[in-house]
C-alpha cells in the first residue's frame, strides 16, 4: 500500500460497513478522521484543527484547515490575522473560526499508514460500542460468562460476544477462578475511557446477592417480602435487613427457605465461606440497631439522631461476639442500620443490682459452714 487513493476508500466505507456490522455513517466518519490525520502528516502541522468531507458519489474528499483570527499572529498554522480573514470572509471577527479548503486526491506512504492505523484502531472502536451497546439495557443484570483470562488485577470474562472485566475490588476474597470455568456475574456498569470502552462485571458488590436472592424468593417478585437494607463484605460476610409487607408472612423464615434451602442455593454461588445474616428490619431504629447487630445480645442502645451514632451497651460475655472477627460485624452492623455504632461494655450498672445477690451467697455459706461446725 504505497499511497492511498481516495476514490478507493470511499469504495470501501460500503463494505468495512457491512462486514463489521456498523452504521455507514460511522464508518465514513472513521475515514474522514483517518483522512483528516494523514493529510495532516503530510502537509500540516501537529497542533492544527483539520477536519474531512467524504463526497461518497464522485469519490473525492477536501480537507478543512481551521485557524483562529486573532489581533496578532503567534503561529501561522493556527491563527490568522484579522485583515487575512476578512479577505476570506469579509464580516469575519476576532475570535472566529475561518477554514480554509484544500482537494485531496491521494496520500504519501507514510500519511497512508497513519490513515491505516486511525482506521483501525477507530473501527474496533466502534465496533466494541455497538457490542458494548447491546449489553446497556443489560446492566444491573446478572450473566453467564466464561472466565477467558485471568491476570493479576482483573479477571477477564466472555459473555458471548463482549469481554468484560471484573476489577480485584469487584471479586470476592479468596475466590478462585480457573480458566475456562462458568461463572455468574452482575453487569455494573460501561466505563468509557480513553483506550475505549469496557464492561465492568461484578461478584463482590452488594447488588449481586440481592439477585440471587431474588433468584431464588419468588415472594420478592409478588412484593410479599423484600430486602431494605444489605451489606457486604464479599468472601466474608453479608447482613440483609428484610422486612414483610403482608401480615403473618415472617420474611426471615421466607429468605431462609425450609431447612435453610433458599439461603444455601445463594451461598452455594457465592461460596460456603461467606456467612449469611438474614435479620429483621424495624422502622424503629433501636430495635433495626439490636436486631443489625444479632447475634450478639444487646442491653441498651443510645442514639444521637444528629449525628448519626449510636453507642450500644452489651454485656461483658457478648462483646466479641458484638465486635466481630476484626471487627466485621459492628462495621456491617452501622453499614446496614446508617448509624456510627460505638460498642460498650455495660458491666459499670451492675455491680449494684448483684451486690444483694453475693451477700445472700455468702450469709448461705456462712449458714452451711456453721450447721457444719456444730
Amino acid at each position: 500500500m504505497d499511497d492511498i487513493n481516495v476514490k478507493q476508500l470511499t469504495l470501501a466505507v460500503r463494505t468495512i460497513a457491512e462486514e463489521k456490522n456498523l452504521p455507514e455513517e460511522t464508518v465514513m466518519a472513521v475515514i474522514e478522521q483517518a483522512i483528516a490525520a494523514a493529510w495532516r502528516r503530510d502537509n500540516g502541522e501537529r497542533d492544527q484543527e483539520v477536519r474531512s468531507e467524504l463526497n461518497v458519489n464522485d469519490g473525492t474528499a477536501n480537507v478543512f484547515v481551521g485557524r483562529e483570527v486573532v489581533e496578532e499572529v503567534g503561529s501561522d498554522a493556527v491563527e490568522i490575522s484579522l485583515e487575512e480573514a476578512q479577505k476570506v470572509k469579509a464580516d469575519a471577527v476576532v475570535g472566529d473560526i475561518i477554514e480554509e479548503k484544500h482537494e485531496v486526491t491521494s496520500f504519501g506512504r507514510v500519511a497512508a499508514q497513519t490513515a491505516k492505523q486511525v482506521v483501525l484502531q477507530r473501527l474496533r472502536e466502534a465496533e466494541r460500542e455497538v457490542v458494548l451497546g447491546e449489553y446497556e439495557d443489560k446492566i444491573g443484570t446478572v450473566v453467564t460468562g466464561t472466565v477467558q483470562r485471568v491476570e493479576p488485577r482483573v479477571i477477564r470474562v466472555e459473555l458471548g460476544k463482549a469481554t468484560g472485566i471484573i476489577p480485584q475490588s469487584e471479586q470476592i476474597q479468596g475466590e478462585f477462578y480457573s480458566i475456562g470455568s462458568r461463572i455468574k456475574v452482575f453487569i455494573k456498569d460501561i466505563e468509557r475511557d480513553n483506550r475505549g470502552p469496557q464492561l465492568i462485571l461484578s461478584r463482590g458488590n452488594e447488588a449481586f446477592v440481592e439477585y440471587l436472592f431474588r433468584q431464588e424468593v419468588p415472594e420478592m417478585e409478588t412484593g410479599a417480602v423484600e430486602i431494605k437494607a444489605i451489606a457486604r463484605e464479599a468472601g466474608r460476610r453479608t447482613k440483609l435487613a428484610v422486612s414483610s409487607t403482608v401480615p403473618g408472612v415472617d420474611p426471615v423464615g421466607t429468605f431462609v427457605g425450609g431447612h435453610g434451602t433458599r439461603v444455601q442455593a445463594v451461598m452455594n454461588e457465592i461460596g460456603d465461606q461467606e456467612k449469611v445474616d438474614i435479620i429483621t428490619f424495624d422502622e424503629n431504629n433501636e430495635q433495626f440497631i439490636r436486631n443489625a447487630l444479632s447475634p450478639a445480645e444487646v442491653a441498651k442502645v443510645d442514639i444521637d439522631e444528629a449525628a448519626k451514632r449510636a453507642r450500644v451497651y452489651v454485656n461483658e460475655d457478648q462483646q466479641s461476639i458484638a465486635i466481630g472477627r476484626g471487627g466485621q460485624n459492628v462495621r456491617l452492623a452501622s453499614r446496614l442500620t446508617g448509624y456510627e455504632l460505638d460498642i460498650e461494655t455495660a458491666t459499670a450498672e451492675k455491680p449494684a443490682a448483684s451486690a444483694p445477690k453475693k451477700n445472700i451467697e455468702d450469709s448461705l455459706f456462712g449458714a452451711i459452714e456453721e450447721s457444719t461446725d456444730k
